[in-house]
């Protein structure tokens, strides 16, 4: 058996509603009232979304019309799923061709991806894991799943090769199509979980099993929202690492597919941290 595959067996879990609408502009001077067409609005940031593994990116479609809605900018890049330094490397690419403030959103193994590349980005304001992995310097996805029981993920995943472009194979690990909806997304409707099942994206076991380095939570503000009846990344995880950040929480009764089932409570979460940055 595959060193990440018996993780997974142990624990491995692999993977605010409206928005403030304006900030002032420069005050007037205090004798007289503003001239009219004075007032400046503050730039609302853009919501990057960053899917995690066994997922795409029209896993956030629901959010993105909400936060479309009312009236911010989006983001839902595909996460190649390929390495933790690569993904975060990809990551700041997208996030270089956006001009203004970002609030940066990471589902699962996403949230370890988003912890890598805002650092050192001042124009990162908030930081958003969505039954996320947030891990610090030297600590991967499989060492923290394995922290705490109750993940069933390992029972469902099976490993398959795939070509590194240097030459050999690498291992990428799926959920078995049958038993995806269970395991993934229990409280998404049937038909929408098969659809899902045979569109989830691979992830590569050594994204799971490398180790992050500087972690952008430790400098700014983030926010956290629990799924507590996930199957794949124990909610008794999700709680620890939140605690360790600092973040401001939202529980939620949802499984690990909560963007998909519950994509009202996530959106909340998400114009929170927005809110918070203006």
């Amino acid at each position: 058996m595959h060193p990440t595959r018996r993780a997974l067996t142990l624990g491995l879990a692999l993977p605010a509603t409206m928005a403030a609408l304006v900030g002032a502009g420069p005050a007037a001077p205090a004798s007289r009232p503003a001239p009219a067409g004075t007032d400046r609005h503050v730039p609302k940031p853009t919501i990057v979304l960053v899917h995690g593994a066994f997922a795409d990116a029209s896993s956030w479609s629901g959010t993105i019309r909400r936060l479309q809605h009312a009236g911010y900018p989006v983001l839902a890049p595909a996460n190649p799923l390929r390495g933790l330094a690569v993904d975060t490397a990809y990551l700041r690419s997208v996030l270089a061709a956006v001009d203004g403030p970002v609030v940066l959103v990471g589902h699962s193994y996403g949230g370890a991806v988003i912890s890598g590349a805002a650092v050192g980005d001042s124009r990162v304001k908030a930081l958003v894991y969505i039954a996320a992995f947030t891990p610090d310097k030297g600590e991967s996805a499989a060492e923290l799943a394995a922290k705490f029981p109750g993940s069933t993920l390992g029972d469902t995943v099976n490993p398959r090769s795939y070509p590194l472009p240097g030459g050999g194979t690498g291992t990428e690990l799926v959920i078995e199509p049958a038993k995806f909806q269970r395991q993934f997304a229990a409280d998404v409707p049937t038909a929408d979980a098969a659809v899902m099942a045979v569109s989830q994206r691979p992830v590569a076991t050594a994204a799971l099993e490398e180790k992050a380095g500087r972690t952008a939570w430790r400098t700014v503000p983030s926010w956290a929202l629990i799924a507590t009846a996930d199957k794949n990344i124990p909610p008794a995880a999700q709680q620890w690492m939140a605690r360790r950040a600092g973040s401001h929480v939202t529980e939620v009764d949802a499984s690990h597919a909560v963007a998909v089932s519950r994509p009202a409570v996530v959106t909340h979460v998400i114009l929170a941290a927005a809110r918070a940055t203006r």
